[in-house]
């Protein structure tokens, strides 16, 4: 094939979309083959049959460092390049240009339809051996380029050495660069559409990234990892989280815990997972949720912006560091849920905003396509390779990281295309309507994927409005989430907590009416990072009026009204144990509290009610079903007290609640006879109360009350909670050791 001045003017112009058309070997039409090779600099290259030790020069055809050869015979052979420069360098390679591409017409079509659920096993980098080479293949979406070339160390970031070729209307992108390894920094360079000038932009599928301010793609090969949580990874294909206990502990890594002796370094991922897991064992959480893991440019964002999709933060290690967090988690026997973040991403221009040129991933509308509260871009959930590219970094933080459930960010802006905008800044949908018609079925179809292909993964929506259907099955109408936080919840048992109990009695509907819906969906009670930040002040800080003291007496009646709640729970760090000061990003958590007793009690609370919550499991299994709760006394707003059954057919507690600072001598009925033990009491002296109680249990009498024909005479602490139990199997008793940091 022989080649033109004009085709041979667009390769040395980097203008050719298919360089392999002319580099490469190639057969020729009267018989014979002809080998072309690009060396942008080079000013002697020879050719080398495999097994030879003598090279054939080539024929410099351009002087931006094209050869040519032409040979007798088939084009079947290996071979080989000696490249020499000016400065006297000699470079040893394969030829990129004499591979096949790695991808086939039918993943083309697949994805293109937005069908390809393993899209992520083929875009990006990936480390392989082709024809007994080994190397590393590249493929990425760039439609509307004039050009995309592979930069990086391995040429000098020169965008004329490694074009790629384009596989034909697919918009994708494709080269194999044979002697690249892991580790390997690159970008893209890419030629738009409407101006000759290059510009850079970093891999949206890469899975390992530099720090600022360069952000260059590292080659990743997670084959190099070895697993060795083959028995939760099997036990989990078989678990129902509903029918679980499920307590939660929401940990932002960079911030939980850092290293003081060392200027306050942040804990690796190998470090956090040997901490985290002994923690979380020690306080009886079953998992934690990681605030977004993935790559993300500004600190500050606390990693809401992402610019790596399917990459680990740089900043605790590693991808394979972060394989061994979760590994080192799960063997200990702790779930592990990250933040993802499907609704936005960020402007920089490093990464996908404009990424070809033009608006790929995101509207060009800014009435769709921006999002005002945060200013970020909005994804275009109407794409299929966008869909796509979403799909598959859910399923590879799911597959490749073993990570057990997606907590979805910011899910009401992804529904509504009025979010957060005025008349006339937002378009309806093609039915006149607010709701977002591609987002909601973007939602339906990567829950329904997730739920095909990892059964006991759990899905957690972080959704602030009334929209119906959010936890209910796909199949059934519904969005196909697993759990809801319960915003509505916790925005009205805080505001009922922050009032002065003097005024709570004004108060009470706001703790009994979240039960008027809390059968609508299958939620989760949670106490997030959101309620400790932008100048709200810390949990304990909301406890309503009165000293330390009270504050913290305050906060165990939250904190166990909480668990006490039907519905699964989750608690961000820092609000186990009181901490005063409002969370900071950039700083560690305040650990030296622990060496009071306000703070050691707030701790072993949380520890107790894990322990009373994870082993009452038949009261889990239960707790999504409304035959599980019944109201006893919801109406004592006069004395700010509340009495509510949970029930299985195993086990019943009875909670009883004082939220004013009045001790008082209380009747309440009760479900059955017997003698109900005092669980566990807020007011214990382990937990830095007064000590105020029942002495372990109350007997009931047959005196009927609140429509019950038994009841219990208790004494009632002031500002404490208290739950009485009854099952047909004991619970060992709550540790009365103190914490340890």
């Amino acid at each position: 094939m022989r080649i033109s001045p004009a085709e041979l003017t667009a390769l040395a112009d980097a203008t050719e979309i298919s360089p392999h058309r002319f580099l490469g070997l190639h057969a020729m039409a009267g018989g014979g083959c002809v080998v072309r090779a690009l060396f942008p600099g080079a000013v002697r290259c020879e050719l080398f049959k495999a097994q030879s030790k003598q090279g054939v020069a080539m024929v410099r055809l351009h002087v931006a460092g094209i050869f040519e050869l032409e040979l007798t015979g088939a084009a079947d052979f290996h071979y080989h390049f000696r490249v020499a420069y000016l400065d006297g360098a000699l470079l040893d390679t394969e030829d990129p240009y004499r591979f096949l591409p790695t991808i086939s017409e039918q993943d083309l079509f697949l994805i293109g339809k937005g069908d390809d659920h393993g899209a992520h096993y083929k875009f990006g980098s990936h480390v392989r051996t082709i024809d007994g080479v080994a190397g590393v293949s590249f493929l990425v979406w760039a439609p509307s380029a004039r050009r995309v070339s592979v930069v990086g160390d391995h040429n000098l970031w020169n965008g004329r050495s490694h074009p790629m070729r384009a596989l034909g209307a697919s918009g994708i992108w494709e080269l194999f660069l044979p002697g690249l390894a892991a580790g390997a920094r690159y970008k893209y360079e890419i030629v738009g559409p409407h101006d000759a000038t290059p510009f850079l932009k970093t891999d949206p599928y890469g899975l390992h990234f530099e720090p600022s301010p360069n952000h260059a793609a590292i080659v990743c090969d997670l084959s190099a990892y070895v697993w060795h949580d083959a028995e939760w990874m099997e036990v989990r294909k078989r678990t129902d989280y509903r029918r679980r206990p499920m307590s939660v502990y929401e940990v932002h890594l960079a911030s939980w815990r850092r290293v003081p002796e060392e200027g306050g370094r942040v804990l690796n991922y190998r470090e956090l997972g040997v901490q985290l897991a002994e923690y979380c064992n020690q306080l009886g959480f079953t998992h934690v949720e990681l605030m977004p893991p993935s790559e993300y440019p500004f600190d500050g964002s606390w990693g809401y912006q992402v610019t790596g999709f399917f990459a680990p933060t740089h900043r605790c290690g590693s991808p394979l560091d972060f394989m061994r967090m979760v590994d080192t988690l799960h063997q200990a026997g702790v779930g592990v849920i990250v933040d993802w973040v499907p609704a936005h991403f960020p402007r920089d221009f490093f990464a996908l905003a404009r990424f070809d040129g033009t608006h790929l991933y995101e509207h060009a509308d800014p009435r769709l396509g921006e999002h005002q509260d945060w200013g970020t871009l909005i994804f275009n959930y109407g794409r299929h390779e966008v869909r796509g590219f979403l799909t598959s970094s859910a399923l590879s933080w799911l597959e490749r990281f073993h990570v057990d459930g997606l907590r979805v960010d910011a899910v009401a802006s992804m529904l509504y295309l009025d979010y957060s905008r005025k008349a006339g800044e937002w378009i309806p949908n093609r039915h006149g309507g607010r709701e977002n018609i591609e987002a909601i079925e973007f939602l339906r179809h990567v829950n329904s994927l997730i739920h095909l292909y990892q059964p006991g993964v759990v899905l957690i929506a972080e959704e602030s409005t009334s929209f119906p259907g959010v936890t209910k099955a796909v199949a059934d109408g519904g969005l196909g989430f697993d759990f809801k936080w319960n915003m509505g919840w916790m925005h009205d048992t805080l505001s009922y907590f922050r009032q002065d109990p003097l005024f709570r009695k004004f108060n009470h509907d706001k703790l009994t009416f979240g039960m008027l819906y809390q059968w609508s969906e299958s939620f989760m009670q949670a106490f997030s990072h959101d309620e400790v930040v932008h100048g709200k002040g810390s949990l304990i800080n909301k406890m309503g009026a009165g000293d330390n003291e009270a504050k913290a007496a305050n906060l165990r009646c939250l904190l166990a009204l909480q668990w006490a709640w039907p519905g699964k729970k989750t608690l961000f760090m820092g609000c186990e144990f009181g901490q005063f000061a409002e969370w900071k990003y950039d700083q560690s958590l305040d650990w030296h509290l622990l060496a009071y007793p306000l703070h050691a009690g707030l701790q072993s609370l949380v520890r107790d009610l894990n322990q009373l919550y994870v082993g009452d499991v038949a009261l889990a299994e239960n707790e999504l079903n409304p035959d599980s709760f019944a109201w006893i006394n919801a109406e004592d707003g006069a004395q700010s007290v509340l009495v509510f059954e949970r029930k299985s057919s195993a086990c019943h507690w009875v909670v009883v609640g004082n939220f004013t600072p009045v001790e008082r001598t209380y009747r309440f009925g009760v479900p059955q006879a017997g003698r109900w033990e005092e669980a566990l009491n807020t007011d214990s002296k382990h937990y830095a109360g007064k000590g105020l109680g029942n002495l372990g249990g109350v007997d009931s009498e047959k005196i009927p009350c609140h429509g019950r024909e038994h009841s219990l005479e208790v004494r009632l602490p002031g500002l404490s909670l208290a739950i009485f139990r009854q099952a047909d199997h004991p619970l060992p008793r709550p540790s009365l050791k103190k914490a340890k940091k």
